[in-house]
């Protein structure tokens, strides 16, 4: 027998008689057959890709909510339970779905505290001008500047003007108190010094 005659062996060959699937009879890929596979693939492909919008534009959405807001409105607090296998790795589409819905839900969230905290500053607004106008109706009414939805630690404050005197006469004025007190360091454990 001479060598090109030899029959040969192909170990990945299917068994005699088997076609695989989505192939002919000689093993070459039938037409059409691998279509199915790849609308499947490019139908997941879509769905994951327009998840994955979907979730950048929540988190998109909460990032502008907080900082907006900033510091009254703090950002919500995610649960950290990824579970044994929490490194990275590519989601699936009922994950990428549940992250969305958690996404989703904290973004209303934020929106109706947002809403909340807008609605309180307006009527903190409202009720400033209307000490301007007539300090005598709201005595010793206080009202932060943290209401107003202005930093610092300032106070609007309804008080008598000159003392009790002021206040016996009806003179009322509205001030601004002058900001944060003063940081004092800690207390010295030393005795203080003798007055001699």
């Amino acid at each position: 027998m001479i060598n090109r005659e030899q029959p040969v062996i192909d170990v990945d060959a299917p068994a005699v008689g088997r076609v695989p699937k989505g192939r002919d009879a000689h093993g070459r890929v039938r037409p059409g057959a691998g279509a199915v596979e790849q609308r499947r693939q490019t139908g997941e492909r879509a769905a994951r890709d327009s998840l994955k919008a979907q979730i950048a534009k929540l988190e998109r959405e909460l990032s502008a909510i907080v900082a907006n807001s900033f510091p009254h409105i703090p950002a919500p607090e995610i649960d950290g339970a990824g579970g044994p296998g929490s490194g990275p790795r590519l989601l699936g589409l009922e994950e990428l779905e549940r992250s969305r819905d958690e996404l989703a839900g904290r973004v209303q969230l934020l929106r109706r505290r947002a809403a909340a905290r807008t609605e309180h500053e307006r009527r903190a607004r409202e009720q400033l001008e209307r000490m301007k106008l007539e300090p005598g109706r709201y005595k010793f009414v206080r009202l932060p500047v943290s209401d107003l939805g202005q930093g610092g630690c300032g106070v609007w404050e309804v008080r008598p003007r000159l003392g009790l005197i002021g206040m016996l006469a009806g003179w009322w004025q509205l001030k601004l108190s002058s900001g944060c007190p003063l940081a004092r360091g800690p207390r010295s454990t030393r005795d203080p010094a003798p007055p001699w």
